[in-house]
């Protein structure tokens, strides 16, 4: 799957959020354009503690599996892709 949007770069303060709770592989597991969302979500946040949030609140998605912004989500197998 290709993003017609453009692509946000992964900072390194979210590297070292996933890395620290071992949950690169979901992540990466995700469809592109939820990776990407996550990360144009966290980054566009005004506040520090707004970008906090929002990161803890993917890092805890991630972790649970079925949550995609708050909302029920399953993986697919064009996801898989």
């Amino acid at each position: 799957m290709t993003l017609t949007r453009a692509v946000t770069p992964m900072p390194d303060f979210v590297k070292v959020a996933l890395n620290e709770r071992s949950l690169n592989a979901a992540y990466e597991a995700r469809p592109p354009f939820q990776r990407n969302d996550y990360l144009t979500w966290i980054l566009r946040a005004r506040k520090e503690d707004t970008r906090r949030k929002r990161l803890a609140q993917m890092l805890d998605e991630l972790e649970d599996g079925d949550v995609y912004m708050k909302m029920t989500w399953k993986p697919s197998a064009a996801d898989a892709r």
